[in-house]
C-alpha cells in the first residue's frame, strides 16, 4: 500500500450475478487485477442463478452472498450493501468492466466535497466509442433517461462528457454512494426490481439536499443488456411493463402535492396512449368512434407490449397502499422543491417517444393539464420577525419587510410577525400575525424559513424539522444586553444574558445559512460557530471560505431616492427654514451616548444660535421593548441646560415608516454617538443608512463598522467617544462648512448605491435560488475515512502514555479515578 493510501476509504464493490457466470467472473477478475485502488472489498450477490455459478465465482476470491430467490437488481444490491464493510459502496453491472481509475476518481470527489452523496461514473460501450451514460434526464411523467445514450462518443460535445456536473441520478451500472447515506435512504426501492431504481434513488438524494456528481474520470465500459435472458427480451413486454410501472411509482413517490395533482392524471393518460400507440390500436378497431352500425364482437389482437402498458397501470394501482406510505416519508424528508430540481431534469417536456399518435397525445395533455406551469413554480418563503409590523416599524421589522419585498420578485413570500398586527403598510405579499400555536401552518407551508431574534423559540418544531432555515444574526442581542441590563440586579442580569445566549446558540446550532451585517460581525459569528462545534471538517471541506454558510448582508436602504410627500420636522416642531438641524434618526437606547451629544449642542449653540438637535422618536413602536432610562436622563439633561424646545427637540412618537423621508429631508446632518464597549465593536447602526439615503453628512463616534466607512469614504466626521468638544466641532463643520458638506454629499451619493436593499440582499437572493441544507446537516452524512482501532503494542503504548499523563496531572488519586471511570464504561457496554 503506497504512502497515503491508508487515508483512503474502504470501497465495497457490489456485483450482482443473474444468469450465467461468465460475464460476472470476467467483471470480478477485472476488479481485482485492473482496478488501481488499494482498499477494496469485492462482493458478489448471486441471485438464485443455479448451476455451478456460485462455485465458479468463489474461485475469483470475491465474497459471495447467495440469495434463494431472484431479488432483481435493486434487491441484490441492497443485500450486498448489508454485508459490506466499506464507507463507500460501488455498484457495477456484471456485464461491465472498470477503467483502472474508476474507483480512485470517484473517491477523490466524495472525499473532497462532503455535499456529494453519489458519483455517477462515465459509462461507454465495450470498445469505448459509444455512449451509455454521460448525463441524466427526467420527463415530467416520471421516466428517467440517459441523455446521449446510444450516440457515438464523437457526436457528443466534449462539454457533455468531459466535464464534471451535477446530475439527477447515476446509472446503476456504475456508480458510487456513501454507505451511510445509502442506509439512511433505505437503499434502492426493491419494488422496482429492475429499471429506474437508480432514477428513484438519485431523485430522493437530490430532494434531501444531497448532490449526485457526474465524474468523467470515473470511467467504466458496459455491454448493455448483455446478460438479459430471453424472458426479458423487449418483445415479451416485460421491460415495457417494468419501465411504465416504475416510472409511475417514482413520480408518485417523489413529486410535491402541487405537481402530483397535475402530473399524475396526465401521466396515467399518456401511459395508456403509449400502450395503444405501440400496438397501433385506436377506437376505430372496435368501431367505437362512430357509435352506429352493426355490433362487431370479434376478438381484436393486442400485442404484448400494449397489454404490458395497461397492466403497468393496473399494477401501479395495486402498489398504491405501500407507495403511499413511502410518499409520506419522502415528502416529510425532502428539503428541496420540484423547482430546485428543474435544471437537473434537462428537458423535462421532451415527449421521449417518436410515435405519431403518442406525440399528439403528449401535446394535448401538456396543454390540458398546464404541465408547463409545473416548471415555473416559485418557492415558498416564510419570513418571521419578532418585531411589530406597523406603519411605524423599527429596525428588525424594516429588515424583515425588505427581505420579503426583494424575495417576492422570485418566490411566493409570507411575512409573519409574532407581535400583534396593527395597520401594516400595503405589501405585494401576505402579512399576518401569529401566536406560538399559530406558527405551525405557515411553517408547514414554507420551503424556506427566514427568522430573526427569538422566533426560533416560538416555533420549536423547526429545530428538528427538515426545513431550510436561514437565521438573520444582524443584531448581536447578547452584546446589547450586557449594556442594556446594567440597572438590573446581578442575578437577573446573569439569567437574562444566559437566556439570550441560549436563544442564539439554538439558531447557530440549527441554521443552514446565516446573515450578519458586517465583516466585523462575520468574524464574531465565525468564532461563535467554531466554539459551538459547527465549523466541522465536513463544513470546511464543503466550502473553506464558509461564505455559503455565513454571508454579510448589511442593513439596506431604498433603491429609490427619498421624495417629499408631506411636511417634515420643521413644520411639526415649529423650526424656521433657516435653522441648521442635526437629526438623531432612531431610538434612544442604553448603548448609545445621547448625553455627550446634548452637552456638545450646549457648546455649539454658544457659537451658532440657529443650531438645532432633533430626536426623531423616543417611544419604541414595539410594545414589548421596555423603556430605557437613558431616554429620560437625556430629556432631564436638556431641561437642566435650558435646551429643550429651543435647541434640542424630542419627538415622542416614532414617525411612520412611509413618512420618515420628510423628516430626513428637513435635516442638515445626521448624528449617532455611542460609548466605547464591545457592543459598539460589532454593532451596525441602521439609522446611518437613512442618513446615506437622504444625503446627510454624518457625524459619528468612533469604534463601529460605520465609523470605518465614514472615515474611509469621507462621508462626514468621526470623533472619539465622550469628547463633547470634538463632537461640537464636528457638528459645526457638518452644518456650516459648505465646501465640506458638498464633498460629503457627492461621496454619499456614490456609497449609498452599494447599500440599496436589492444589492445588499444578493447573497440571500442567490441562496434562495438554490437552497440546500448546511453540509453538516445532510441526512446520513458520516466520515469516509475511519482510523483503524489500536491493537497489540500500539494499544499498550497508548495506555502507558495515559497512565503517565494522569499521574502527572493528579497523582495516584487521579489515576484511580480515571481507571474506575473506564471500568464503569466497559461494564455499561457489556450490560
Amino acid at each position: 500500500m503506497a504512502q497515503g493510501d491508508a487515508q483512503l476509504p474502504l470501497v465495497s464493490v457490489i456485483v450482482v450475478n443473474y444468469r450465467g457466470a461468465d460475464d460476472t467472473i470476467a467483471c470480478l477478475r477485472a476488479l481485482s487485477t485492473e482496478l488501481e485502488y488499494p482498499r477494496l472489498e469485492i462482493i458478489c450477490v448471486d441471485n438464485a442463478s443455479g448451476g455451478d455459478d456460485v462455485a465458479r465465482i468463489k474461485e475469483t476470491g470475491a465474497q459471495v452472498i447467495s440469495s434463494a430467490e431472484n431479488l432483481g437488481f435493486a434487491g441484490g444490491c441492497n443485500l450486498g450493501a448489508k454485508h459490506a464493510k466499506g464507507t463507500v459502496l460501488a455498484f457495477l453491472n456484471n456485464d461491465a468492466r472498470p477503467h483502472r481509475d474508476w474507483a480512485r476518481a470517484a473517491v477523490e470527489t466524495l472525499t473532497a466535497d462532503p455535499t456529494v452523496a453519489a458519483v455517477a461514473s462515465k459509462v461507454l460501450d465495450w470498445d469505448g466509442t459509444g455512449v451509455d451514460f454521460v448525463d441524466a434526464g427526467l420527463t415530467w411523467f416520471g421516466m428517467g433517461y440517459k441523455r446521449h445514450a446510444g450516440s457515438a462518443l464523437a457526436d457528443v460535445p466534449p462539454t457533455e462528457h468531459e466535464t464534471g456536473k451535477d446530475v439527477l441520478f447515476a446509472t446503476g451500472s456504475a456508480m458510487f454512494v456513501r454507505a451511510a447515506v445509502f442506509a439512511e435512504l433505505g437503499g434502492f426501492d426493491e419494488r422496482f426490481f429492475m429499471f429506474y431504481e437508480d432514477v428513484d434513488f438519485g431523485w430522493r438524494l437530490n430532494l434531501r439536499g444531497w448532490r449526485v456528481r457526474f465524474v468523467p474520470e470515473s470511467l467504466a465500459y458496459h455491454r448493455h443488456h448483455a446478460t438479459m435472458s430471453e424472458v426479458d427480451a423487449p418483445d415479451t413486454g416485460r421491460e415495457t411493463f417494468l419501465l411504465e410501472r416504475n416510472a409511475l411509482a417514482a413520480l408518485y413517490k417523489n413529486v410535491s402535492d402541487e405537481t402530483l395533482a397535475k402530473a399524475l392524471p396526465a401521466a396515467l393518460a399518456l401511459c395508456v396512449r403509449r400502450a395503444t400507440a405501440r400496438g397501433e390500436l385506436d377506437a376505430t378497431q372496435l368501431d367505437l368512434a362512430k357509435g352506429v352500425g352493426p355490433v362487431d364482437t370479434s376478438p381484436v389482437p393486442v400485442p404484448r407490449t400494449t397489454l404490458a402498458g395497461m397492466l403497468a397501470v393496473d399494477q401501479f394501482v395495486e402498489l398504491l397502499p405501500s407507495l403511499t406510505e413511502s410518499r409520506k416519508a419522502e415528502q416529510a424528508a425532502r428539503v428541496r422543491t420540484d423547482a430546485d430540481l428543474i435544471p437537473l431534469l434537462r428537458k423535462a417536456l421532451e415527449p421521449a417517444y417518436p410515435l405519431p399518435r403518442y406525440l399528439a397525445a403528449h401535446d394535448i395533455l401538456v396543454e390540458a393539464f398546464g404541465i408547463e406551469s409545473l416548471f415555473g413554480q416559485r418557492r415558498k418563503v416564510l419570513v418571521i420577525t419578532g418585531d411589530a409590523i406597523t406603519d411605524r416599524m423599527a429596525g428588525p421589522a424594516i429588515r424583515a419587510w425588505n427581505i420579503a419585498t426583494v424575495l417576492s420578485a422570485e418566490h411566493d413570500v409570507r411575512l409573519v410577525t409574532v407581535n400583534p398586527l396593527a395597520d401594516p403598510p400595503p405589501a405585494p405579499f401576505p402579512v399576518s400575525a401569529a401566536r406560538k400555536r399559530d406558527l405551525a401552518e405557515p411553517v408547514g407551508w414554507a420551503d424556506i424559513v427566514i427568522l430573526q431574534g427569538h422566533v426560533l423559540e416560538m416555533a420549536p418544531a423547526l429545530k428538528e424539522s427538515n426545513k431550510i432555515v436561514v437565521c438573520d444574526l444582524y443584531d448581536p442581542m447578547h452584546l446589547e444586553l450586557l449594556e442594556q441590563g446594567k440597572s438590573a440586579p446581578d442575578d437577573r442580569r446573569a439569567a437574562d444574558l444566559a437566556g439570550v445566549t441560549k436563544v442564539l446558540d439554538a439558531q447557530l446550532e440549527r441554521g443552514d445559512f446565516f446573515l450578519c451585517a458586517s465583516e466585523r460581525q462575520r468574524h464574531f459569528w465565525l468564532g461563535h460557530l467554531a466554539a459551538m462545534g459547527r465549523l466541522t471538517p465536513r463544513l470546511y471541506d464543503a466550502d473553506p471560505t464558509t461564505q455559503s454558510l455565513l454571508s454579510v448582508v448589511p442593513f439596506g436602504l431604498s433603491a429609490e431616492p427619498p421624495a417629499r410627500t408631506g411636511p417634515g420636522l420643521r413644520s411639526a416642531l415649529g423650526l424656521d427654514q433657516g435653522d441648521h438641524v442635526v437629526l438623531w434618526a432612531g431610538g434612544v437606547y442604553s448603548w448609545f451616548d445621547p448625553l455627550t451629544l446634548v452637552r456638545a449642542m450646549d457648546e455649539l449653540r454658544q457659537r451658532h444660535a440657529d443650531a438645532r438637535l432633533v430626536f426623531l422618536g423616543m417611544k419604541h413602536p414595539n410594545p414589548e421593548v421596555a423603556e430605557m432610562d437613558i431616554g429620560s436622563r437625556t430629556i432631564q439633561l436638556a431641561d437642566r441646560l435650558g435646551l429643550t424646545g429651543k435647541h434640542v427637540f424630542f419627538n415622542e412618537q416614532w414617525v411612520p415608516y412611509g413618512e420618515r423621508q420628510n423628516w430626513l429631508l428637513d435635516a442638515d446632518c445626521g448624528v449617532t454617538t455611542h460609548f466605547e464597549h464591545v457592543e459598539t465593536t460589532f454593532a451596525f447602526r441602521t439609522r446611518v443608512l437613512d442618513y446615506l439615503w437622504a444625503g446627510l453628512p454624518i457625524v459619528t463616534t468612533d469604534g463601529d463598522a460605520f465609523a470605518d466607512l465614514v472615515r474611509a469614504e469621507n462621508l462626514g466626521v468621526v470623533v472619539p467617544a465622550t469628547d463633547e468638544k470634538a463632537l461640537a466641532d464636528a457638528l459645526e463643520r457638518a452644518l456650516y462648512d459648505s465646501e465640506f458638506v458638498a464633498d460629503c454629499k457627492r461621496n454619499i451619493e456614490a456609497v449609498a448605491q452599494r447599500f440599496a436593499w436589492p444589492e445588499v440582499l444578493t447573497p440571500l437572493v442567490e441562496f434562495c435560488r438554490d437552497p440546500r441544507p448546511a453540509a453538516d446537516r445532510l441526512p446520513g452524512s458520516a466520515d469516509l475515512v475511519v482510523s483503524d482501532p489500536l491493537r497489540g503494542k500500539e494499544l499498550i503504548r497508548r495506555d502507558l502514555e495515559l497512565v503517565r499523563e494522569y499521574l502527572t496531572d493528579g497523582g495516584p488519586k487521579e489515576l484511580a479515578r480515571r481507571v474506575a471511570g473506564r471500568v464503569r464504561k466497559v461494564a455499561r457496554r457489556r450490560g
